[in-house]
């Protein structure tokens, strides 16, 4: 008989030793902590269907849509589902390999009794690489939990930009239509200057043709209206809703904002793209070491008995590998070669989250002041301007002109203003995302993940 295993003495310790689960590193909870939101994620065991058949009121908020929308995402659970895939892998390191049961019988040609073999055998090899396999399986795991992070905020950063570009354009086609109707009357007073001999066919032709454009204009932003809110209901899961909601309207969020180290600082710390990068590393750093054990591929230590005429012999026998050709050196060399790809992974992770806060920052910063310029000067001009046009107008100083075009450049006025409302939520949103999180910004104690849903000129009753 041969028997190749390891001595029972090390089998019994290393079964001892080895945890039957892994520790599992809960993405659920870190997305809640990230978006600061109550069991924001959950593994669902089963496919959706196309939709979730979840009804919704006739007034849709950011909060609920980004909840609908964590819930719901596809891309989550998949990630998920990795994370359960990288859990089995993790729990399968510490499984000991079976043993292996042989039975040989052997009848001699002279006849007599048969020569018995029998055989339990174990792999060494595989219980000395136990220890760093189970380290290497549960850094994945780790990254694949930081994976499922980074899926989480792809997902809130994209409804939250979906549901600010409905409300700006909500928000946006009645002041176009209000352009068209301001329009329409400079063109008829056009025309009536013409017949009177007062006016020319070139300055009728270009409110004309400024008519026509607005035109084109206003049926651009309706189908943008009609295709972001149909992203938004598939984002939430009703991708075959009729998408008609009623949004909360803006509000400029009161933030104090932290200086651009203090962000950057937080984000290389946070980010989950670099902690699932620094994760890898180390499962990689794992395998390094792993390799070392290439040299004994394969190692076989048993123990050997044989029956023979009614007699039992036993005996121990070893199979070592004669190094002469492969020593394992090309096995190391690929697992250094990835350590280092990933290393320098890293360090392209790190200065793309360094350029992506301060670029966020800086675009925050100064959209936020654009807006409260456009908000609190150019507004009010625009408004003192039509007042003053409509007393001359009024006191017979002018002809309705005037009155006219100071109504249409206050309209376009609150046209930038909505643009600029606009443009300053999606900063906050990319802000929030480079950071690692609404939930995680530098110098505000909480940051609901619908902070930045809440922009608008107009105070709410």
């Amino acid at each position: 008989m041969r028997w190749t295993s390891v001595c029972l003495l090390i089998l019994f310790t290393l079964a001892g030793g080895c945890a039957t689960t892994a520790p599992w590193p809960d993405p659920e909870r870190s997305a809640d902590l990230a978006t600061d939101l109550e069991n924001a994620i959950e593994l669902r065991l089963d496919g959706e269907a196309v939709d979730v058949g979840v009804s919704i009121e006739d007034r849709l908020s950011m909060a609920e849509a980004v909840r609908r929308s964590l819930r719901h995402d596809p891309s989550i659970q998949i990630t998920l589902a990795r994370v359960r895939a990288a859990a089995a892998d993790s729990h399968q390191a510490r499984l000991l390999p079976n043993p292996i049961v042989s039975v040989v019988l052997r009848w001699p040609e002279s006849g007599g009794s048969p020569t018995v073999e029998a055989g339990l055998a174990a792999e060494l090899l595989s219980l000395l690489r136990k220890p760093g396999e189970i380290d290497a399986a549960d850094k994945r795991l780790q990254a694949a939990s930081a994976r499922v992070l980074i899926s989480v905020l792809d997902v809130v950063a994209e409804t939250q930009r979906r549901f600010v570009e409905v409300q700006s354009l909500d928000a946006l086609l009645p002041v176009l239509e209000q352009r068209a109707r301001l329009l329409d009357r400079l063109v008829k007073l056009a025309r009536q200057r013409l017949d009177a001999g007062e006016g020319t066919r070139l300055d009728l032709t270009t409110l004309q043709a400024q008519r026509v454009d607005l035109d084109v204009v206003i049926t651009e932003r309706q189908i943008d209206n009609r295709t972001a809110r149909l992203a938004l209901a598939r984002l939430i899961g009703e991708p075959s809703a009729t998408a008609d909601w009623t949004l909360d309207p803006w509000r400029l969020p009161d933030i104090p904002m932290a200086g651009e180290s203090a962000w950057v600082t937080a984000a290389l710390k946070q980010r989950p793209e670099v902690q699932a990068t620094i994760w890898q590393i180390e499962a990689l750093g794992a395998d390094v070491r792993l390799a070392q054990w290439a040299l004994l591929e394969p190692l076989e230590v048993g123990v050997e008995a044989e029956r023979d005429a009614g007699e039992w012999s036993i005996g121990s026998g070893a199979t070592v590998p004669l190094p002469l050709f492969d020593w394992g050196q090309a096995k190391r060399e690929m697992a250094e070669a990835a350590v280092l790809e990933s290393l320098h992974e890293l360090t392209q992770t790190r200065r793309t989250v360094v350029e992506e806060v301060r670029t966020a920052h800086l675009a925050h910063i100064r959209l936020l002041d654009a807006y409260r310029k456009a908000n609190d000067q150019l507004i009010p001009l625009l408004e003192q301007r039509l007042k003053q046009a409509e007393s001359a107008f009024r006191a017979g100083q002018s002809d309705v002109t005037p009155l006219i075009l100071a109504e249409q450049d206050l309209q376009a006025g609150h046209a930038r203003l909505i643009e600029l409302e606009r443009r300053t939520a999606e900063s906050l949103i990319d802000l929030y995302r480079a950071v690692g999180g609404p939930a995680r910004t530098p110098g505000v104690a909480e940051h609901p993940a619908s902070a930045p849903t809440q922009l608008t000129n107009k105070e709410e009753p």
